[in-house]
């Protein structure tokens, strides 16, 4: 079938690249969920133009670069982002971007289907873990005068998608959070900024009926899915020196499909 999964670092032919260069070796970045998925390609993205990127990512998490630039964090729990944090902030004096990737889907099914503890559960990661994240850094932030946030949101929460209520509401929450604090940090020299992005080919596809990604992939104006590396390639650009005056802004990644 058309979406079939291809190794993640190879996009269409026509979408292959050159891509643009950054320089971002004076540059710490976190990102939470880094250890794998979109995350992952966000931290290797990162780390090819020279940034020390560091994965915040869940305890049981193996850090499979052995490198040390690994952080186990649970976005649920505010003590493990402090703790995260003050650790960056003393190995490397700063944090100079911060990716709120970490991110749980759950169920498909109607509302009155939901499990409420499990309803609440993805509030709690997708939207309640982004002001825990974002709690923990902007102080550093505020104070240094710089930093650019990048929240991970999705299309979902600009159309609502049936049988996602729960994902659909904490990602609307991510834009209008975004919104927020950018209009709050906008004298602070940080800039913040969400993308929206509509299906995207990863592990999790795995999980689905074919039929449903083909759905999707219908949706789609271009007619296929995005990619891992175009979702990083927007973080790269927003968390470099050539974003300058967006910030509270909304970056649809659809193919097309979103409309407003």
């Amino acid at each position: 079938m058309t979406a079939a999964l291809k190794p993640v670092g190879t996009l269409p032919a026509q979408h292959s690249g050159p891509f643009a260069r950054y320089d971002f070796s004076a540059t710490v970045a976190v990102v939470t969920g880094g250890a794998s998925g979109i995350g992952a390609e966000i931290v290797a993205r990162l780390r090819a133009h020279g940034a020390t990127a560091i994965v915040w990512d869940l305890p049981n998490t193996l850090d499979a670069t052995g490198d040390g630039l690994f952080s186990p964090v649970d976005v649920t729990q505010p003590d493990t982002l402090r703790a995260a944090t003050a650790d960056a902030l003393s190995r490397w004096g700063r944090i100079d971007c911060l990716v709120n990737n970490a991110g749980y889907a759950g169920p498909t099914v109607p509302l009155d289907a939901y499990d409420p503890v499990e309803w609440q559960r993805i509030i709690d990661i997708d939207l309640v873990g982004v002001f825990h994240a974002c709690h923990a850094v902007v102080p550093a932030m505020r104070q240094a005068g710089s930093g650019r946030i990048v929240n991970i949101a999705s299309l979902a929460g600009k159309e609502g998608t049936p049988n996602a209520s729960a994902y659909s509401a904490a990602k609307a929450g991510v834009l209008a959070l975004t919104k927020s604090l950018g209009k709050e940090l906008a004298m602070n020299g940080v800039l913040v900024n969400a993308i929206a992005p509509a299906a995207v080919r990863t592990r999790l596809l795995e999980q689905m009926a074919p039929a449903h990604v083909q759905t999707m992939i219908d949706k789609s104006p271009m007619h296929r899915l995005g990619e891992p590396e175009e979702v990083a390639e927007m973080v790269l650009w927003l968390c470099s020196a050539s974003c300058s005056f967006n910030t509270g802004a909304i970056f649809d990644l659809s193919g097309g499909r979103a409309t407003y």
